[in-house]
């Protein structure tokens, strides 16, 4: 691998999950300096103590940006995950016009497999037009397109295992789902050795159905957890009937219906050409997990 190029390196959001595995990693990787921005610096003391320059900054608030990204070089803008129509759109043009006044040399920004227009996905337009307002600054660039995280399947796992069944409204669709620490690696290296100006699919090694979700969690849990496709709307309504807000069940029944339609099929070798290594597959990643899954 080329040398890592020359800080200050910027992660915002830094006390999410994302956030704080990207600044592990470039604490391994021995470069800085690492500025993590967060809304919440109390959450970051550790980080402190080893060295990281913690700042407060939120993307809502543009006026406590250029404090928060002065003296940046190089950035991470990980994308919100606000679901109020239109907010995280406009959080996300804070971020790219403050990195911009603040003279970053190069913006690295986590998006989404496939946003074009014709995604199914509610915010994917937000991603699209995140993208464009990246590419018009005229600023070197890493587009890092995160396919759905594998994580998900965790908490979701368990619930079929508890129910003795897997249901999605995901048809037969396929799934190249990538771990939040293959997304980590990505973004970590993309923003300590990334030239230039490039689009990347993030993604894990292989498509995965909802079927073979529903065989691997039958294989882990000793019993059958059969795959019962529905349709997208009884889906909505099963979810609202269980207490979610409406706007939110369609947005994860979104992801189904994108599934369909093969917008989220993709599985390449970006990941691995970035970072030396493969993304770890739905299978290990899972049976990494067994004890989360057949948990009572």
């Amino acid at each position: 691998m080329t040398s890592a190029q020359n800080g200050p390196f910027i992660v915002t959001g830094a006390s999410g999950q994302l956030g704080r595995q990207v600044i592990d990693r470039l604490i391994e990787g021995k470069v800085g300096p690492i500025i993590a921005m967060t809304r919440s610096p109390d959450k970051l003391d550790d980080l402190q103590a080893r060295g990281v320059d913690v700042r407060k900054g939120d993307f809502n608030d543009s006026g406590s940006l250029g404090s928060a990204f002065a003296g940046g070089r190089r950035i991470l803008i990980i994308s919100t995950d606000d679901l109020t129509p239109g907010a995280r759109l406009a959080a996300h043009k804070n971020a790219v016009a403050a990195a911009q006044a603040a003279g970053v040399t190069h913006i690295v920004y986590t998006s989404l497999i496939n946003p074009g227009a014709d995604s199914p996905i509610s915010f994917a337009p937000d991603h699209a037009e995140t993208e464009r307002q990246i590419a018009a600054t005229g600023i070197d660039h890493t587009i890092l397109r995160n396919n759905l995280y594998a994580d998900l399947l965790v908490m979701a796992g368990a619930q079929s295992i508890a129910i003795g069944q897997h249901f999605a409204a995901a048809g037969d669709g396929v799934t190249g789902y990538v771990t939040r620490a293959d997304c980590a690696r990505a973004a970590a290296d993309a923003l300590m050795y990334a030239s230039g100006r490039q689009t990347l699919d993030i993604t894990g090694p292989e498509g995965v159905s909802q079927a073979e979700v529903a065989a691997i969690l039958s294989e882990l849990s000793g019993k059958q957890i059969p795959y019962v496709p529905l349709p997208a709307e009884d889906l909505v309504q099963a979810m609202v009937g269980n207490g979610l807000p409406e706007f939110v069940a369609r947005v994860f029944v979104s992801f189904d219906e994108a599934i369909v339609q093969g917008h989220l099929s993709v599985a390449g070798d970006d990941l691995k050409t970035l970072t030396g290594t493969p993304g770890q597959s739905v299978r290990h990643f899972l049976t990494a997990h067994k004890a989360e899954l057949v948990k009572s």
